[in-house]
């Protein structure tokens, strides 16, 4: 049973992008086409190299500004301005999650690596904004991001999260890896599972896993 595993958890922390919604919706593919012409327009560099800068960027890094901020010293606010400004018309309200969400013992947050004001209009369109009690956005961590132990550390001392009365929901794994560590329950919500010792459940339907534990 699952349920009697979550029995000491007492604060729930959630990603926000792929996890909050369908991976489906692609709306991160907004974001990421913005990012792609900002460090065109930033760094003088043509598409192609653009997106090359923008993935390794991502993977040697954590995010795109993470990479921006330490190889080119660039300021962090106008480039999360910039990539947030989108769309949000695919994401439609999700009562029964926000129900699912709202019934879990303890304290909810949801913790991006995006901007806490992009992570509320998310919330919003998606009928979740009440079933939380905190946001904190890359802002919050002093722009550093997540997989990073200090991006984490300065969050949940923020919260007051004491880790091993804690749960996290997220979809990129590696982001899973830190939390176990400091001692977390961690949960993987993607379409495929990955096998690692970091990576205690697995979830490609977030809904039908929060119902096993209310």
């Amino acid at each position: 049973m699952t349920k009697p595993l979550f029995a000491h958890v007492k604060t729930w922390v959630f990603d926000l992008d792929n996890t909050l919604y369908d991976p489906a919706v692609r709306l991160f593919d907004q974001i990421e086409a913005r990012m792609t012409r900002f460090v065109m327009a930033t760094l003088g560099v043509a598409q192609e190299q653009a997106n090359a800068l923008r993935v390794h960027y991502w993977r040697t890094y954590g995010t795109t500004l993470a990479g921006l901020m330490r190889e080119h010293a660039m300021e962090p606010e106008e480039y999360l301005a910039e990539v947030h400004d989108i769309s949000f018309d695919a994401l439609t309200p999700d009562p029964a999650l926000a129900a699912l969400i709202g019934d879990l013992p303890g304290r909810k947050i949801v913790y991006t690596n995006g901007t806490r004001p992009y992570a509320a209009q998310v919330l919003r369109a998606r009928g979740l904004d009440a079933a939380f009690d905190a946001i904190y956005g890359i802002e919050h961590a002093d722009y550093l991001p997540k997989p990073e132990r200090a991006a984490y550390e300065r969050v949940f001392a923020l919260d007051g999260i004491e880790p091993e009365t804690a749960a996290m929901f997220e979809d990129d794994a590696r982001n899973l890896a830190e939390p176990h560590a400091m001692g977390l329950r961690t949960v993987h919500v993607a379409p495929t599972r990955q096998a690692a010792r970091h990576i205690h459940h697995h979830t490609s339907d977030l809904a039908s896993f929060l119902a096993r534990l209310t």
